[in-house]
């Protein structure tokens, strides 16, 4: 496709949401960054500044991305995920520790969080690799690379330590579920994470109890002939060991502010004049929003500066405050539908990189999404995960933008697919 047809093959939709999001984005970060004496929107020295740039600097990204050839993404995946895996491996060296994680570059007064970059980087080769005609997930080679791919900067994003940017990677699990990985993986995660939460409420022994009763149930009405009474035995004894080693983990492995975070969510020995303040003071500030909220630059939670990094991880809680849950409310179905056009565009895809890089792009935006929203009204612990165009940073910004904007050129280049 000629790059000066691009613009009537592009997809439309999915960018009027992008800019009503990234708007949005600025202004509450204005309303949350706002000093008392008032300034230019371009002054550098103030948050919303620095974010204007951002915006600036990301519209020439956009276009670089849309008028690069759609294959070069393809061709170069293993490049990119290369080069990635290489930033990651730099941090140990040059990177800027920042409360305690070592996962920034840090140039004169900007920093550079290499995770953000690799998460496109993953999505490609992921794509690429299960674009490969002989693969099928049904064989367990096939499933060790997949995964790999991901575990890959998983475990050296563990090591900054970077749980919350880890977790991001991991969701990608369900995109390799939908390409055919067996459902038990996933199933085995969400019963891991019961598992650790139930011991740490209540007594192991009694966990124990529950999944005997629940594997005998299962059993009876399980009609498969395959079922076999070892296979049961081996998982009980497996989750057995794991209900009991919760307590050795918790103690001995996670380190305090992890363990603070957990005990924030399960509401166990919780201080919250400590520990417990940023998730109380973000609960306040979202539920005195009421209906419509207190109106623009009107927050008093938001300019009394009650809630801690409120232009970052907390930036929700300023929308709640100063547009209510109707504003709330609109913020979240925009976002509902860049997800679900995603979803709609990459199943009408021709190639499979182009379907499973769409996937990818879904999945890393929604993950994101829901974490930073759930984690605001204690249905998560706080982790630290930005939220998609409305938390401040660079880095998020442009890589989000990057991301999506890979996958509308591809979208766009479809119809030169056969």
């Amino acid at each position: 496709m000629k790059n000066q047809s691009i613009g009537n093959s592009i997809d439309w939709i999915t960018i009027l949401i992008y800019i009503a999001l990234v708007i949005m984005g600025w202004m509450t970060i204005y309303s949350a960054s706002l000093p008392i004496e008032e300034t230019s929107i371009f002054d550098l020295s103030q948050i919303y500044g620095r974010q204007m740039l951002f915006i600036g600097l990301a519209i020439p990204l956009i276009f670089i991305v849309l008028f690069t050839d759609a294959k070069i993404y393809e061709r170069l995946s293993f490049v990119f995920y290369g080069i990635g895996i290489i930033l990651l491996l730099g941090l140990f060296v040059f990177g800027v520790t920042k409360k305690g994680q070592t996962n920034w570059y840090q140039f004169g007064g900007f920093g550079f969080q290499p995770s953000e970059f690799v998460k496109i980087a993953t999505g490609l080769l992921l794509a690429k690799y299960i674009s490969y005609s002989q693969i099928n997930f049904k064989y367990t080679k096939h499933q060790i690379i997949g995964l790999a791919i991901i575990g890959l900067p998983v475990f050296l994003i563990l090591l900054q330590p970077d749980a919350g940017s880890a977790m991001i990677f991991i969701s990608l699990i369900f995109v390799l579920n939908r390409e055919g990985l067996p459902s038990w993986y996933f199933i085995s995660g969400i019963v891991a994470i019961g598992l650790f939460f139930a011991s740490l409420v209540i007594q192991p022994f009694y966990v124990v109890i529950a999944i005997a009763v629940f594997m005998v149930i299962h059993y009876i009405f399980n009609r498969k002939i395959t079922r076999n009474p070892i296979v049961y035995g081996l998982l009980f004894l497996v989750m057995t060991a794991f209900t009991y080693s919760v307590s050795y983990v918790y103690d001995s492995v996670l380190e305090p502010h992890q363990k603070d975070r957990i005990n924030v969510l399960i509401g166990d020995n919780v201080d919250m004049k400590r520990e417990g303040y940023n998730l109380d003071q973000s609960m306040i500030a979202i539920g005195s929003g009421g209906l419509t909220g207190k109106g623009y630059l009107e927050g008093t939670q938001t300019k009394g500066g009650f809630v801690p990094e409120q232009h970052t991880d907390y930036i929700f809680t300023t929308v709640g405050e100063e547009w209510g849950f109707i504003g709330s409310f609109i913020v979240i179905v925009l976002f509902a539908a860049l997800f679900l056009r995603i979803i709609y565009l990459a199943e009408n895809q021709k190639t499979k990189f182009s379907r499973v890089y769409g996937y990818c792009v879904a999945t890393y935006l929604f993950t994101h999404f829901f974490v930073n929203i759930a984690m605001l009204i204690k249905l998560f612990p706080t982790i630290g995960v930005p939220l998609p165009f409305f938390s401040y940073g660079g880095s998020s910004l442009w890589s989000f933008t990057i991301l999506l904007f890979i996958f509308i050129k591809l979208d766009a280049n479809k119809v030169n697919e056969w």
